[in-house]
């Protein structure tokens, strides 16, 4: 992941639409890995674009893998949100009721296949980039809440787990560790759920997504 997350020129209006979990119940996820397409834009690109979200629960030899899968007007996959070992797994347990299972039945790749999924996704142009990321609501004196993303380190756990997704789908992307214990990492994530939205500094604007639109359906 860049050192720097550059703001987007999107908006977003933070409010549930059919098919669509709130922007509310993505921001209590906490600390997520997003995969997103580049070349439609940044990481925030893809919730833009969607206009409907699946659920997507398998099991690997590392266990479960869970994750939202987000697709565009044309039914292509243009965003995902997996979780990770940092993430708020009750927050997790609230939106599984509001969305539908995925209707793909995921298969394990070997070696061979993320080798050509990867290759396939370059000649195509539609290659996987990852970011660890903190989802957020920011209010906008002039309109609508705006949807917003901050880089997040994850724990030694949670980049095990991250990099393992990255193998699967031929991503890339880069990961901030935080090398403390997963218990202190754990805290400072359940205390930054109760402290107030944080707001961008001016002059620190770049570390920041936002996205200011999204398409209705």
């Amino acid at each position: 992941m860049a050192g720097v997350l550059r703001a987007g020129a999107f908006d977003a209006v933070a409010t549930a639409t059919a098919g669509m979990p709130s922007p509310q119940l993505l921001v209590a996820l906490g600390t997520v890995l997003c995969l997103y397409r580049p070349q439609h834009g940044g990481e925030l690109a893809g919730w833009g674009q969607s206009v409907r979200a699946e659920v997507r629960a398998g099991v690997d030899s590392d266990g479960l893998r869970e994750s939202l899968l987000f697709f565009d007007g044309e039914g292509r996959c243009c965003w995902r949100l997996c979780l990770l070992p940092d993430s708020d797994f009750l927050a997790w347990d609230r939106l599984l009721a509001t969305l539908p299972p995925s209707r793909e039945t995921p298969i394990a790749a070997g070696i061979g296949e993320r080798l050509w999924r990867r290759l396939a996704g370059r000649l195509l142009g539609e290659q996987w980039s990852a970011s660890a990321l903190r989802l957020h609501l920011l209010h906008n004196p002039a309109g609508p809440w705006a949807l917003a993303a901050s880089p997040a380190r994850v724990s030694p756990l949670g980049a095990a787990t991250a990099r393992r997704i990255l193998q699967a789908e031929g991503a890339e992307g880069e990961l901030q560790v935080d090398h403390c214990c997963c218990a202190g990492a754990a805290a400072r994530a359940a205390s930054a759920q109760t402290t107030s939205i944080p707001t961008p500094d001016a002059g620190d604007a770049g570390a920041w997504i936002i996205l200011n639109q999204r398409k209705q359906p």
